[in-house]
């Protein structure tokens, strides 16, 4: 996604005033230029205690054009309110110290927000909006990803509405490019940039231990289930980024991945596991990724019998591409092969 700064497009809804509003304002200006040495002065508004996002660059007269999944939306730089029914987004707008307004209730992460502002209001689920609350709320921008994307027509008849997605099949650089994307609409690009430049240097970090260091194979274990994800989805990072060397080169696509059992393991024996504990993230009282592995088959393998099984965050379900994902499952990994025996 890339975004269009238009800095002299103005709505003519919101932009246009009459004469006397102008005379008027221009009145109040003088008034407050005569009165600006008076400490005693009493005819100062009352300070703004909302949410509202403040721009780094002060565009709040501008529109901006994002290149979304669904194509280009316009609207005002910095809107506010807003709603997001990502977490994925909310880790970046949390990471950038941009409020949001309105999210989905349920979230199992806790760095979902940015520092210091309220709870925001519940907008109903990540897979379905609560359309009530959003009339009542009328935010200016709904910020939708993978979960919610099937509602994107419901959602963008009530406020301009940009789908987020992650590409899966590339997720570095779809993250790196949404995070860009998010600096620019919130007037925090040079924050964005030093954010970026944060989970590229611990790619770096990662990427000098894991080199030659064996095969890898990432598995989801759901519950008593378990299935496989490949280079291109959305923990392909460990092969293509961190350039761990899959470990089954032919690994069925899906968004589930591919359904295994332990004997594959066995058979396929990777020097790691990388593991997602999926009833874990999402709260589920269920038997734990670990109790699962620790199965015969399973200790026949390489990583198993060398303790290189990598327990990944809960982040790397929930909000795959987000800050905080990379750079707690960065440190993860790069801890692990750091500590390898």
């Amino acid at each position: 996604m890339s975004i269009a700064l238009l800095s002299n497009r103005f709505p003519s809804a919101f932009f246009k005033r009459p004469l006397l509003t102008a005379m008027t304002t221009a009145l109040v200006a003088s008034i407050s230029v005569a009165g600006c040495s008076s400490p005693e002065s009493t005819d100062s508004e009352p300070t703004d205690t909302t949410t509202e996002n403040k721009t780094a660059d002060n565009s709040a007269a501008s529109t901006i054009t994002v290149d979304t999944v669904k194509g280009d939306v316009e609207l005002a730089v910095n809107p506010s309110p807003i709603v997001v029914y990502d977490m994925t987004l909310m880790q970046d707008l949390a990471a950038l110290d941009v409020a949001i307004d309105g999210a989905p209730s349920g979230m199992h992460l806790d760095n979902l927000k940015s520092k210091n502002q309220p709870e925001p209001s519940s907008m109903g689920t990540v897979f379905e909006p609560d359309l009530e609350a959003l009339n009542a709320m009328q935010p200016q921008a709904i910020l939708v990803g993978s979960r919610m994307a099937e509602k994107y027509d419901e959602l963008s008849g009530i406020a301009p509405t940009l789908d987020m997605s992650i590409d899966t099949a590339n997720i570095y650089e779809s993250s790196k490019r949404r995070l860009a994307d998010l600096g620019a609409l919130f007037g925090k690009s040079e924050q964005a940039t030093k954010l970026q430049q944060d989970i590229d240097g611990l790619i770096e970090e990662t990427k000098a231990v894991t080199k030659d260091s064996g095969t890898g194979l990432v598995v989801m274990v759901n519950g008593n289930k378990m299935s496989t994800y490949g280079a291109e989805s959305r923990y392909g990072f460990i092969h293509n980024v961190l350039n761990v060397p899959i470990a089954d080169d032919q690994i069925k696509e899906g968004r589930h991945g591919q359904p295994i059992s332990f004997e594959y393991l066995q058979k396929t024996n990777p020097d790691w596991l990388f593991v997602i504990d999926r009833s874990a993230a999402i709260g589920e009282d269920s038997v734990g990724a670990k109790a699962v592995l620790d199965n015969p088959l399973v200790a026949q393998t390489t990583a198993w019998k060398k303790d290189q099984v990598v327990y990944l965050s809960p982040d790397s379900y929930l909000a795959f591409g987000g800050y905080y994902q990379w750079i707690q499952d960065l440190t993860t990994i790069k801890n692990a092969f750091t500590n390898a025996k």
